[in-house]
C-alpha cells in the first residue's frame, strides 16, 4: 500500500520551544520520513516570543529544511483557542493545504493555529483524514490547560462553568459554556483522537468526547545508550537527585526546593539535587524565588541551566534518581521515559499520567502531589533504604522505541484511509 502524505501541525517548533509535545511530534515526523519513507511536512507556529513576522507570506522555513516550516500566528485568542487573523492566517493556511494536499493531517495541538483549522482542513480537503493527539488539557481548562485553580494552585477535578467562573471571576459562567460548545463543535470533525495515557483519555471522555474515537497510543523516545552509573564507594548512598525540564511552578519546582531545604534543616547536607533546565517566559519573581532557594541550600542544590537533547546522557550520568514533582495532572512526561532509558528510577507525584507511568516500588516511588514534607520523606527513603535503588532499577521495563511508535501511527493512517476508500466506493 502506498504510504500516505502526512502533515503534522503543532503549536510550536522544538527549535524555538523544546517542550515535550513539540519534541515528540518532531521525532515522530522525522522517524516516519527517515525510517519509513513517508512524505511528511512539519508545520509549527510562531509569534513574537519566538520569531518576528517577516514581510510577505506568513510561512517561514526552519533553517534550510524543505519539509519543516512555521506559520506566524501572532493574533490568537487563548481563551477560546481561536485564530482571529481571518484576513491572513485563514486564506494562507487554506492555500497551503491546497498546494500540499496531505492525505492525513495530524494535529498535535490547536494552540496558535486555532480550533477553526480543523474546519478549514475538512472544507478544503474533504477526503483527508484528521487525527489529533491530545497532549494536555488546553481545550478543557482555560487556565493554560493545567487544571489547577488560579487561587491556591489546587487540583481541579472537573471543569464546569461555575468552577471556571470562580477561577476567572471577570468572565461570566455562560462564556465557559460557549467556549466548550465551540471547541467541541470543531472537535466533532476529527476522525481519530489519540491519548498518550489512559488517564487523559478518561478525562476527555468525561468532558464529552466519544469514547470510541479516543485510542491510547503511548509516546516514545529515540533509542539512547544508557548512561553509566554514578560511581559510589562500597556501601555508599545513592543520594544524587536530578530534575530535568523547564523550571516553572506547575512542574513542582517550588515543592522540590522546599523538600530539599527540609532535608538540609534535618541535618543532611550530603545529598545533591541538580536542576537541569531553563526558566523561559517565567516571571522575575519566580526566577528570584528559585535562585534564593538555591542560595539557602547549603550547596546541596545546583542550577545547571538549559540543556540540549544530546547533552542529556552526560547530565543524567551524574544522578541516581530523577524527580518529577509536577503539581498538575501531567499526561505523559517524556522525562520519565528518558529516565527509564538510562536505568534511573523515578520519584514522581501520585497523580495523572505520572502515576500511570511509574509503578510504585517496582520502577520508582510516588509521593503526595504538592506535599514537600512527603517528598522529603520519600527522598530520604531513597537514600537510606539498602538495596532499594538497585531493585527499582532492575524493575524498569524496556521503553517503547520511536520506530515502533511510528509504525503504529503509520498502520493507523493506512487503516483510516482504507476505510475511507471503502465508504467512498
Amino acid at each position: 500500500m502506498k504510504a500516505p502524505r502526512v502533515l503534522f501541525v503543532c503549536h510550536n517548533h522544538p527549535a524555538f520551544h523544546p517542550g515535550g509535545t513539540e519534541i515528540f511530534a518532531h521525532d515522530l515526523f522525522r522517524t516516519l520520513r527517515d525510517e519509513f519513507g513517508v512524505e511528511t511536512m512539519f508545520l509549527g507556529c510562531a509569534d513574537r516570543l519566538h520569531r518576528d513576522r517577516r514581510p510577505g507570506t506568513l510561512f517561514q522555513t526552519v533553517d534550510r529544511s524543505a519539509d519543516e516550516m512555521v506559520m506566524w500566528a501572532g493574533h490568537f485568542d487563548r481563551f477560546n483557542l481561536s485564530q482571529v487573523d481571518l484576513h491572513a492566517v485563514v486564506p494562507e493556511f487554506t492555500d497551503f493545504l491546497r498546494v500540499y494536499k496531505p492525505d492525513i493531517v495530524h494535529f498535535h495541538h490547536i494552540l496558535m493555529v486555532g480550533a477553526e483549522a480543523l474546519f478549514l482542513v475538512r472544507r478544503t480537503l474533504p477526503r483527508a483524514r484528521i487525527v489529533m493527539t491530545l497532549h494536555d488539557y488546553f481545550p478543557i481548562c482555560a487556565h493554560e490547560g493545567q487544571m489547577v485553580t488560579t487561587k491556591g494552585m489546587a487540583l481541579c477535578e472537573r471543569a464546569t462553568p461555575d468552577s471556571c467562573h470562580r477561577c476567572f471571576p471577570d468572565i461570566d459562567a455562560d462564556k465557559f459554556v460557549l467556549r466548550r460548545g465551540q471547541i467541541q463543535s470543531m472537535f466533532s470533525l476529527v476522525d481519530q483522537f489519540l491519548a498518550p495515557s489512559e488517564f487523559l483519555r478518561r478525562r476527555y471522555i468525561e468532558w464529552g468526547l466519544p469514547a470510541d474515537k479516543i485510542t491510547v497510543m503511548r509516546n516514545a523516545r529515540p533509542d539512547a545508550e544508557p548512561a553509566p552509573l554514578r560511581p559510589v564507594s562500597g556501601g555508599g548512598r545513592r543520594d544524587a537527585f536530578g530534575f530535568f525540564g523547564n523550571l516553572n511552578p506547575f512542574k513542582g519546582v517550588p515543592v522540590l526546593l522546599d523538600a530539599a531545604q527540609r532535608l538540609v534543616r534535618q541535618g543532611d547536607t550530603r545529598f545533591t539535587l541538580g536542576l537541569h533546565g531553563g526558566m523561559p517566559f517565567q516571571t522575575k519573581e519566580f526566577q528570584e524565588k528559585v535562585e534564593g532557594a538555591v542560595r539557602k541550600s547549603a550547596g546541596t542544590v545546583v542550577l545547571r541551566g538549559a540543556y540540549k537533547a544530546h547533552e542529556l546522557r552526560a547530565l543524567i550520568a551524574t544522578v541516581d534518581w530523577v524527580v518529577v514533582p509536577s503539581i498538575w495532572w501531567e499526561n505523559a512526561p517524556l522525562v520519565i521515559q528518558e529516565a527509564f532509558q538510562h536505568r534511573r528510577p523515578v520519584i514522581c507525584s501520585d497523580i495523572g499520567g505520572m502515576a500511570e507511568a511509574v509503578r510504585p516500588d517496582v520502577d520508582g516511588l510516588h509521593f503526595r502531589a504538592g506535599d514537600a514534607v512527603d517528598l522529603a520523606r520519600v527522598m530520604r527513603r531513597a537514600m537510606d533504604e539498602a538495596g532499594l535503588w538497585q531493585r527499582l532499577s532492575d524493575g524498569i521495563a524496556p521503553v517503547p522505541t520511536i520506530e515502533s511508535c511510528a509504525e503504529d501511527h503509520l498502520d493507523l493512517y493506512q487503516s483510516m484511509l482504507a476505510t475511507q476508500r471503502r465508504l467512498s466506493a
